[in-house]
């Protein structure tokens, strides 16, 4: 079987898999999220940190917990850094510096998961399972619950409520993302992955010396990384490292991790909302452009330049042959439409044009499909200023799903939309500006501009892949991307959580013969094309300083 082939069988399959669990799981994710019944553990969990779950929030209210968590949150992981080195259980390890121990700290508490330091010769056991992985789970949860709110403002009307920020948290976390993850660990560990608690081991020869690896729960942590669309590693390697990703099947079925819930949101917005049909919609627009980019990658890395690459029948350099060009490029792919940023393979080592492919998924706004919750929340907002679009091109008033589109609602959008692009052009033309940053450049010209502008990408964005090649353990990269990361999660969630209140509070408007249909066809294609249109303005000055000059010049 030929590389190609394979490539495309993994992809149908993959395909596949999902569409089997997209009904069933985003069922149960909307019967989650609209029952009035809570579990004898979800009680004591209110009981101990003092919240009432049967509390209507408004929006300002909502935004209230989810800061407040998320801060108290970020305070504890960066202590238990700062305190390694006193913590049973820390193989040695020192305490992180300040820099590193705020970067990391925000990184995981806003499902970013950027790491600017070596995974396995860092972090003890304590901090990886007692902060990192704790983190995975909520932070994901918190993306959910802000989803969640989303659609119920535009499932409701005449109210300025959105349920219970600590009720959504609980529940995502509980009844989604634990059973999920645990489910997820058994088959990673069954097929290879480790799961133990081990300390340093000296293993063979190496180089004239020995080379140590220490154990750890991988497998547990690399379900809840891709279920949750975390990302991070518990080695260097990320998921291209045999004891995080141990053979092709685990590859695809982490690939099938990090997708499985962004898709399946659509299915439980469209239950809530009241028409799956809607449903339908918006993942056909999540689907056409993660389609059209994973062929675009495959085709990038197969049909390649240069007598070297074409006698080896694929760009492999930088690639595990464990999986291939076409697995290496179906996991790009979806890490950077997704917020995961766990890798196989080394980004930086793909073509010129396959490098851009993976920095304009981020640049998407990671809204096909997105992460746990982002991506949905994401992928509605582009629905409202689609909307839009239309209303002005035929002269009424815009509606979506029953709710008008007017001032207030597309200044919010709008307000959306410039966040990410404004962090990410202003932070990469000042690194580029100032003297030292441009030092941690391993490459020059377009390469090392590349590694600069996916790095802030990636922070803004709260995907937490890296291009390899920078080096970021620096203290302007780790408070800089810090700052990125901490504006690129909250202040979106503002004007999401704004949105969902003033679309709450109106009352259903009838459909008439003038109503654009948001369900059809027609709606998709306007959608994606608003996607590309408005990202590619944005951002193609940018992309055309990077990976667009180095794919023409190779």
């Amino acid at each position: 079987m030929g590389p190609v082939l394979a490539g495309f069988l993994q992809l149908l399959a993959l395909i596949g898999a999902l569409a089997l669990a997209h009904i069933p799981l985003g069922t149960y994710m909307a019967r989650v999220y609209s029952s009035d019944k809570h579990w004898r553990v979800e009680r004591w969990t209110y009981r101990a940190i003092g919240a009432n779950p049967d509390t209507e929030m408004t929006w300002t209210a909502y935004l209230r917990g989810v800061l407040a968590f998320s801060a108290v949150g970020v305070l504890f992981l960066y202590l238990l850094q700062r305190l390694q080195g006193v913590l049973p259980g820390s193989l040695g390890f020192d305490s992180v510096n300040p820099a590193q121990s705020f970067n990391t700290a925000v990184s995981f508490v806003t499902n970013t998961n950027w790491q600017s330091y070596y995974g396995e010769q860092t972090m003890g056991h304590v901090v990886q399972t007692a902060g990192l992985a704790v983190q995975n789970f909520v932070s994901a949860a918190v993306g959910i619950a802000v989803a969640v709110a989303l659609v119920r403002g535009f499932a409701r009307s005449r109210t300025g409520e959105l349920g219970n920020f600590w009720a959504d948290l609980v529940r995502g976390t509980l009844r989604i993302l634990l059973p999920g993850a645990a489910i997820a660990a058994i088959v990673l560990v069954a097929c290879g992955a480790i799961q133990n608690f081990s300390g340093i081991h000296e293993v063979g020869q190496f180089m004239g010396g020995t080379q140590q690896w220490n154990g750890g729960a991988v497998a547990s942590q690399e379900a809840i990384k891709e279920i949750g669309t975390n990302g991070g590693g518990y080695f260097n390697a990320n998921s291209a490292h045999p004891f995080e990703n141990p053979t092709p099947f685990t590859n695809l079925f982490e690939i099938f991790l990090l997708l499985v819930i962004p898709f399946s949101l659509t299915r439980t917005f469209g239950v809530m909302v009241g028409s799956v049909k809607q449903g339908y919609a918006i993942l056909a627009t999540m689907a056409t452009i993660w389609l059209g980019f994973t062929v675009l990658m495959m085709w990038t890395e197969f049909a390649h330049h240069g007598p070297a690459l074409q006698l080896a029948g694929g760009a492999y350099e930088g690639k595990e042959v464990r999986f291939g060009v076409g697995g290496s490029s179906i996991f790009a792919v979806s890490t950077t439409l997704t917020s995961t940023g766990a890798v196989d393979s080394f980004h930086s080592s793909f073509t010129g044009l396959g490098g851009g492919i993976t920095m304009l998924g981020m640049m998407l706004g990671e809204i096909a499909p997105g992460g746990t919750g982002s991506g949905l929340y994401g992928m509605l907002i582009m629905a409202v200023i689609a909307v839009f679009i239309a209303g002005l091109m035929v002269g009424r008033t815009p509606e979506y799903l029953g709710k008008k589109i007017g001032t207030r609602e597309i200044k919010l959008a709008a307000c959306y939309i410039l966040i990410t692009p404004a962090l990410v052009l202003v932070l990469t033309a000042v690194s580029m500006a100032l003297p030292t940053p441009p030092h941690s450049m391993l490459n020059s010209g377009a390469h090392g501009f590349s590694e600069v502008l996916y790095a802030v990408t990636s922070a803004a964005n709260n995907n937490g892949s890296a291009f390899a090649g920078l080096n970021a353990n620096t203290d302007w990269f780790n408070t800089m991307l810090g700052v990125a990361m901490l504006l690129g999660r909250f202040l979106p969630m503002i004007f999401v959580l704004a949105l969902a209140g003033s679309l709450a509070e109106q009352k259903p408007v009838p459909e008439t013969a003038g109503t654009l249909r948001t369900e059809k066809p027609l709606f998709t294609g306007l959608l994606v094309g608003a996607i590309l249109i408005i990202t590619g303005l944005t951002y193609f000055p940018a992309l055309a300083l990077g990976p667009l000059a180095e794919g023409l010049a190779s």
